[in-house]
């Protein structure tokens, strides 16, 4: 076996890397995920995740963990509603009725904090190293010398980069740079969100809303803690965050740029911002070029965002960096390869296929939710799925 007697470093404890390593384990291979987070504990931000039956639940079927996920999925969470600035509802999934444990033709959706749980709880206790947070990197023997904010190093013979959209490994691995997107997201997380916003809170229903005008969107999820994380999207120019003079630390700042920005739309709206139990950062979107390609190595390879960021207006990010875990462990313990570097390449070549399709089809939509009618287009689109 390729592996045999080599240590494996992933940088990168989120759904990808932690995929991977449970595969890995099964495969007994000696794992390691170094994850910067400082315990199991650390608070889980982010929207609820729609997992697909070819990627991520495949993943989990792989990794034995199905029926764990079926005891922690929200079968109501995917429930959508497509409504205008001014929250007028033009589509309402609540309306219809539907089994609710008949989940074999949806995406059904979990939040990030109970699979991240489930994933963990599949591994080995000494497999997770926390509170390592990647610095650096520098060639030792065969492998790599891993560094870590606290100090500490560890010895991998190869390292496999999860560390997400701004990884700081990928660069080890090619120069290829990520193309702006045109549009820029604050990210947010409402706390106790029936008290903090309750008109929102009762739009959403448990579910999901999207909400479109002015070439602007604002997209909201429920999660099971009661919480309700959000994304306004904007056409901006790539120096916004720095050149806008918002100040992100100070969330009166945000609200006014808030205020302004989205003025046009329904004063129900400011409630994502009226709130002191809340998180937000904000997030310039970008993608990688269709064709971007690179040689392969010997010791170091990307996953997930880490090989091919993108916006999220698809929703397949955690889909394809679990479809990218599977693959990748088939190509690191399949005999016909006669070196790592060979393994690499071919799961490297699969990727990049994939993840150039799925960019082009997250392009497209992303295009679509900013321009133009993006209400008509999206019921077209749902009417003609449901055809």
């Amino acid at each position: 076996m390729l592996l045999e007697n080599k240590q494996i470093a992933i940088i990168g404890g989120g759904p990808g890397g932690l995929t991977l390593a449970n595969l890995l384990q099964q495969k007994v291979l000696m794992v390691r995920v170094y994850e910067r987070d400082e315990n199991k504990h650390a608070r889980v931000q982010g929207a609820t995740l729609d997992l697909h039956e070819e990627s991520g639940l495949e993943a989990l079927k792989r990794a034995g963990l199905t029926d764990a996920f079926y005891a922690n999925y929200r079968p109501d969470a995917g429930k959508m509603r497509l409504i205008t600035k001014n929250l007028e509802i033009k589509l309402d999934d609540h309306a219809e009725t539907a089994d609710a444990t008949d989940v074999t033709n949806l995406r059904p959706e979990i939040d990030r904090g109970p699979l991240r749980q489930i994933l963990l709880s599949s591994l080995q206790e000494e497999i997770v190293v926390w509170d390592a947070h990647f610095t650096s990197l520098e060639a030792e023997k065969d492998g790599w010398r891993i560094h870590f904010r606290n100090g500490t190093s560890a010895y991998a013979d190869l390292v496999i980069a999860a560390d997400g959209a701004n990884s700081k490994i990928r660069n080890f691995v090619t120069d290829i740079r990520p193309v702006y997107s045109g549009i820029s997201i604050v990210e947010g997380n409402i706390y106790h969100a029936a008290k903090n916003a309750p008109k929102l809170w009762e739009i959403l229903k448990g579910g999901k809303v999207f909400a479109f005008g002015d070439d602007q969107s604002i997209i909201l999820s429920a999660k099971g803690d009661g919480s309700m994380s959000f994304y306004t999207g904007c056409k901006v120019p790539e120096n916004w965050v720095t050149a806008s003079g918002i100040d992100f630390s100070d969330k009166h700042s945000v609200h006014n740029w808030f205020k302004e920005a989205f003025g046009s739309w329904d004063l129900t709206w400011q409630e994502l911002f009226e709130s002191d139990e809340l998180w937000f950062v904000p997030r310039p979107q970008y993608h990688y070029p269709l064709d971007q390609a690179w040689e392969a190595h010997s010791n170091i390879t990307l996953l997930g965002d880490a090989a091919h960021r993108m916006p999220p207006y698809a929703g397949e990010g955690v889909n394809m960096a679990m479809q990218d875990a599977f693959e990748l462990c088939d190509c690191l313990t399949d005999p016909q390869f006669p070196d790592l570097k060979s393994a690499i390449g071919a799961y490297e070549k699969q990727m990049l296929k994939r993840a150039s399709e799925v960019t082009q089809i997250t392009l497209d939509s992303t295009e679509i939710l900013h321009s133009g009618d993006p209400i008509k287009n999206m019921m077209d689109l749902f009417e003609g799925a449901k055809g």
